[in-house]
């Protein structure tokens, strides 16, 4: 991967609002780098400047123009990709004023994913796992819950108490 290469590529993602890239998403970039090329490559953009490494395999682009307060959000949804991801617990009740106290650096989700602390160099991001989510939002509404499996849900809950 040439330098001139990545600075290119990542002015277009930028333009496109991406920052927060995994290792998987530079590889489709440069297809044509084996994994040790690419081990390299990226400790080099690193160093240089042209990435930073903000957890295992995933980088942002601190020159992208495109960065928001909201880059610690972007980071997580990378950090969970293909899983359900939620700002909740102290940070959303923090943010609609339900508690007095701010989440100073921490950003807390629920996940379909597995629970984690991720510490970056934009916070630190909580995962805490949940089965319920979509059970627990569609009893709150009360839309459709007589097309619920009983016998699946109650497997859920048992995993959850688990």
């Amino acid at each position: 991967m040439k330098r001139i290469e990545l600075t290119r590529k990542l002015a277009a993602l930028d333009r496109m609002g991406v920052h927060a890239l995994a290792r998987r998403d530079i590889e489709k970039l440069f297809p044509e780098e084996g994994d040790k090329a690419m081990d390299k490559s990226l400790q080099r953009m690193v160093e240089d400047g042209l990435l930073q490494r903000v957890a295992k395999g995933l980088y942002v682009n601190p020159a992208a123009t495109s960065k928001n307060r909201w880059i610690a959000e972007e980071i997580a949804k990378a950090l969970r990709p293909g899983r359900m991801s939620y700002v909740s617990l102290e940070s959303i009740l923090s943010e609609y004023g339900v508690i007095s106290q701010i989440p100073v650096s921490r950003l807390t989700l629920m996940t379909t994913g597995r629970s984690g602390v991720h510490e970056t160099p934009y916070g630190i991001i909580e995962f805490t796992h949940t089965k319920q989510a979509a059970v627990r939002d569609l009893l709150r509404v009360g839309r459709n819950v007589n097309m619920m499996v009983q016998e699946e849900l109650e497997d859920e809950t048992e995993g959850d108490a688990a």
